[in-house]
């Protein structure tokens, strides 16, 4: 009995109050904006946040005044556009790296890695020059472009890990029976590749959902992401903390509900996908 006691002390020690520490640093934030967006912006700075009178004051004066709707289209638009282009094009190339063998393809794979180590301000300058040019500043298209730059080559390398686990006997056997080198990749690989490509275009979305220097170079009037519509409620003399706390809870609820409706599937996929390799 008193070994037992003991295990158990040493676990809630060991484990459990650390984790609870953890939790509580990594969640305390969030919950912080939570309890700031629901409390009075007139007793906010006197009485501090609080859940006792709680109101929807913030988040109303948020799309009704601010025009929020119209920033988290712009982000919609320009998240799913990243994901139709980064996916299109990772898959593709990433059959291709997996499948042949030509020269200079470990070259190019690590092109692809050194492309993530540049910072971001480094590209921006060239990206801005060229959209000018190419007439699309202020516009949906300049930003997907811009931020495909970024999720294509890292998607790359997710992808090829993926499909470097599935045998190539199955396209062998695909192309014996009739089908393609296309026609393998999409009715046999791209079935299997599911959960790699759920996982890549969760990834995909949310880089591009999150950005926030791209879309405010190549962005404007006319498309201004919710990233940059948040900062424009950071006044020079005046913080409005209960918009800006509200905007941070309604700018995170997209891609947070798009893992917790794919979550089951990914984790399904993925530990089958271990199982059989």
């Amino acid at each position: 009995m008193a070994l037992g006691k003991r295990s158990t002390l040493r676990r809630i020690l060991t484990v459990d109050l650390p984790m609870l520490a953890i939790l509580t640093f990594t969640l305390g934030p969030y919950l912080w904006m939570l309890i700031t967006s629901i409390s009075r912006e007139s007793t906010l700075f006197t009485e501090g946040p609080s859940i006792w009178n709680a109101t929807i004051e913030n988040y109303t004066r948020l799309f009704a005044t601010v025009g929020f709707a119209g920033n988290m289209l712009d982000s919609l638009i320009v998240a799913l556009g990243t994901v139709a282009v980064g996916l299109s094009l990772s898959v593709t190339a990433a059959y291709a790296f997996s499948r042949f063998n030509f020269r200079g393809k470990r070259f190019l794979m690590v092109q692809f890695l050194l492309i993530n180590m540049f910072p971001l301000v480094l590209l921006i300058l060239p990206l801005f020059v060229l959209m000018r040019v190419l007439g699309l500043l202020d516009t949906h298209l300049a930003l997907i472009i811009a931020n495909s730059t970024v999720a294509i080559p890292f998607s790359v390398w997710m992808m090829v890990s993926y499909m470097n686990g599935i045998p190539r006997s199955l396209d062998e056997a695909a192309m014996t029976d009739g089908c393609t080198r296309m026609q393998a990749l999409r009715r046999v690989i791209l079935p299997l590749c599911m959960p790699g490509i759920i996982a890549t275009g969760i990834y995909i979305f949310i880089t591009s959902w999150n950005e926030y220097l791209y879309a405010l170079t190549l962005g404007g009037r006319n498309v201004r992401t919710i990233t940059v519509a948040v900062q424009t409620l950071i006044g020079e003399y005046e913080v409005q903390w209960g918009l800006l706390t509200a905007g941070g809870i309604v700018g995170a609820l997209p891609a947070t509900v798009l893992f917790l409706l794919v979550q089951k599937r990914l984790i399904s996929g993925l530990t089958q996908g271990a199982v059989k390799g």
